[in-house]
């Protein structure tokens, strides 16, 4: 097989480059057969796709290679990875079928293929809400028994991602949205940490292009000296690690733009302010595994020699390295120019295995026996959320909130009365630890003792605690834990928890109720039942049975629920079945090229854009059109699972029209500030108020402040004014991003 005539000649040409750099860039081991099976792929890949082209004319063909290229050479993988790399879009976008592929290269390709390959509408039986988020199940399914189904995935958009330019608008929304709310979250997950910030640089350059580029420009402006503050801090240090005989290297790391925003807004900071935009780093050339905590920790001695330590700070990623493997000491040290300094203490392995992440495993397998251990303890969790999806039936939906609840939160680590450490989500509680032993433990749990403390079970546990289950025979599970439960784990346990205790109550409760319907005269029919079911909110007839047998619902609500006279079961039905799928009359549409006439819909108060803002909106079936930031965590959540559901918006509103902004204000707390702060907003600007709070700190206040305004441009007007009265700090924009 050859390369089809449909190429032009600086096409083949280009091509057969590609190619040999990705043969090039294939670290891995290889033999004469391995080169002849990619090569194989290769050109079969090439013909099936030489029709196709890109949005940038380009032939289609670029991109498997692209993305081919990407697993072999910055992420380690071999010929199977390579191979299902180049044909992962063959069998979605042309006539070759996975039976074609397995029978010339074999299961293990032809199921990675199939795990990456998009669903469509043609593979239900019935309508779907989001294929987005059913794609992505199919997605994580397959990575439950074959890690290198994601990788491909994570590959395929990294190269999406760093081609998106050529994609409208909408497209760039949706695509950047999804790759935030998910693909580099599994990133990090994996130890994947360049895949992760590139993911991430690139989704805030297309989801915020204004702040991409100002945070872009203010680290560039402060680059150099920055840098050659890290050089002087590292410099003492290193020399005297080698006068006691231990080699490193020293870095000084810039963070990525998307980092040092979301470290901006975080904390209300700017770019001055974060002290860890610029990171010192320190890697130990420590061939002896065994030697490697002993030399970081001295390291560690050798720093607070020079300079003093923020203990609060601290993090010992190297005694609990997290579950992607990542290992390191994080301290920050108050410099000589009386700077904070984030300071990364890691050996060369411990480097290899940040940066490279799943790659590393594998070359230090043979080295040391746990290095897979963090990775295998994640899958491990991941299969088992797989299984408790499919034997509760979840939805799509459902499972990706599962997903991201339990394995996108960053880990603590926590103890058992024994010792045994114990990974769970941040945000975890007494009852999710209980959960997580046995469920038994956790339908009886009535409190812990934590750090010898007794604690009650929606406690929030910290990392280190050691934790001791309080158990009673007379306790049982209950409704009211799920607000206690941060894992989605614990949350199905309790569930089938509660729903073993109601089923010991189901024929006392259907005996109550059968009578309780005689009495009143009601045929005891499902329809009847499942009627009262409804009314109380309750998901099956065994816990009705159960509220009927502890006298939750009685004889009273019987008859007064099923006996109203103007009680009609056909139009009841209607009335559940239609409610909130009834479009509303305000909404108007346009074929306008410019985009859809944002006057009359929904405007989110969760970020309260105005006029002059980037926007984006939502069209979701049988709701008003939802008009947020792109960069709002709900419009990205939305995007990320109704990608479709996105139209081009304008701004179309006169002066008549007013939104509500709200600002922050930090200011030396001074008699008479609030008078001019009200005086400045209603008298100088002629704006309406909604609210203000102010609340003093110390020597300083800080004002909450609504307002509305008609546009951006009378908000910034605004902000400046209040920037130069004399008492004022600072003035931001709260309630708009992240």
């Amino acid at each position: 097989m050859t390369l089809p005539d449909t190429y032009s000649q600086d096409e083949k040409i280009e091509l057969e480059r590609q190619f040999n750099v990705l043969l090039t860039c294939w670290k891995s081991r290889k033999n004469e057969q391995d080169v002849a099976l990619v090569t194989e792929a290769y050109l079969l890949a090439a013909n099936a796709h030489k029709d196709a082209r890109r949005r940038s004319g380009e032939p289609y063909m670029y991109h498997p290679l692209a993305v081919a290229t990407i697993i072999a050479g910055e992420m380690g993988m071999g010929r199977t990875s390579i191979i299902a790399a180049l044909l992962h879009d063959v069998v979605e976008d042309t006539d070759y079928s996975l039976d074609y592929i397995k029978e010339h290269f074999g299961d293990k390709a032809a199921q990675i293929v199939d795990g990456v390959t998009k669903l469509t509408n043609e593979d239900f039986t019935e309508g779907v809400n989001s294929l987005q988020a059913e794609t992505f199940r199919k997605v994580i399914m397959s990575m439950s028994y074959d890690i290198r189904v994601i990788l491909v995935k994570l590959a395929d958009r990294l190269h999406n991602m760093r081609t998106l330019s050529s994609m409208p608008h909408h497209k760039q929304l949706k695509i950047a949205s999804e790759t935030t709310q998910i693909y580099a979250p599994i990133a990090y997950r994996l130890g994947l940490y360049k895949v992760k910030i590139e993911l991430d640089d690139l989704c805030l350059k297309y989801i915020n292009p204004q702040v991409f580029e100002s945070v872009q420009k203010q680290l560039c402006d402060v680059r150099k000296k920055k840098l050659r503050e890290l050089e002087d801090f590292l410099t003492p240090v290193k020399a005297e690690l080698e006068q006691r005989g231990i080699k490193v290297r020293t870095m000084a790391i810039e963070r990525n733009v998307s980092s040092v925003w979301e470290r901006m807004v975080k904390f209300g900071m700017s770019l001055e302010e974060v002290y860890d935009a610029y990171v010192a780093r320190i890697i130990i050339d420590c061939p002896n595994l065994d030697d490697e905590k002993v030399q970081c920790w001295e390291t560690f001695a050798v720093f607070t020699k020079y300079y003093y330590p923020d203990n609060k700070k601290m993090r010992d990623w190297v005694s609990f390295p997290k579950t992607n493997g990542y290992s390191s000491i994080h301290a920050v040290f108050m410099s000589k120019d009386g700077n904070w300094v984030e300071t990364q203490i890691r050996t060369e392995r411990m480097d290899e295995i940040a940066e490279n992440g799943f790659a590393a495993y594998w070359k230090y397998r043979a080295k040391n026996s746990n290095a897979e251990s963090g990775l295998d303890l994640w899958m491990n969790v991941v299969r088992n959320l797989v299984q408790q999806a499919d034997e509760n039936h979840v939805s799509a939906i459902e499972f990706i909130d599962s997903f991201k609840l339990d394995l996108f939160n960053d880990e603590i680590f926590v103890f058992t009365p024994d010792g045994d450490k114990i990974t769970l989500p941040k945000g975890s509680t007494v009852l999710d630890f209980a959960y997580n032993i046995h469920s038994d433990l956790g339908n009886h749990c009535v409190g812990a003792n934590i750090n010898k403390k007794l604690s009650p079970i929606h406690t929030e546990l910290k990392m280190g605690d050691q934790v001791e289950v309080i158990t009673s025979e007379y306790q049982e599970p209950q409704e009211k834990w799920f607000d206690y439960l941060a894992t989605s784990s614990a949350k199905s346990r309790l569930k089938n928890g509660i729903k073993d205790f109601r089923k010991a109550f189901k024929d006392k409760g259907k005996t109550m109720l059968k009578e309780y319907f005689d009495h009143a005269n009601i045929d005891f029919s499902k329809q009847n039942r499942n009627l009262l079911a409804a009314k109380f909110n309750l998901a099956t007839r065994n816990d009705l049975y159960y509220y009927v047998a502890v006298n939750k619902i009685g004889r009273q609500d019987v008859e007064t629920i099923l006996k109203k006279s103007d009680f009609s079961w056909s139009n009841y039905l209607v009335k559940y079945l239609t409610l909130g799928f009834v479009k509303p009359s305000s909404q108007k549409k346009s074929d306008d090229k410019d985009g859809v006439d944002i006057s009359g819909y929904t405007i989110s108060t969760c970020c309260n854009p105005i006029p002059g803002d980037d926007v984006v909106a939502i069209s979701l079936p049988g709701e008003p059109v939802q008009i947020h930031h792109p960069d709002c965590p709900e419009a990205m959540k939305l995007m990320s699972r109704h990608g479709e559901s996105i139209v081009k918006a304008r701004w179309q509103f006169g002066e008549d029209f007013a939104f509500l902004a709200t600002l922050k204000i930090l200011a030396v707390n001074k008699m008479g500030f609030g008078a001019t702060l009200f005086d400045t907003i209603t008298n100088q600007e002629k704006l309406d108020m909604q609210a203000m709070e102010m609340k003093n700190e110390g020597g300083m206040v800080v004002a909450i402040v609504s307002v509305y305004v008609n546009n951006l441009k009378t908000l910034e007007n605004l902000i400046d004014k209040i920037k130069k009265i004399d008492l004022v700090k600072k003035v931001e924009r709260v309630g708009k991003r992240l």
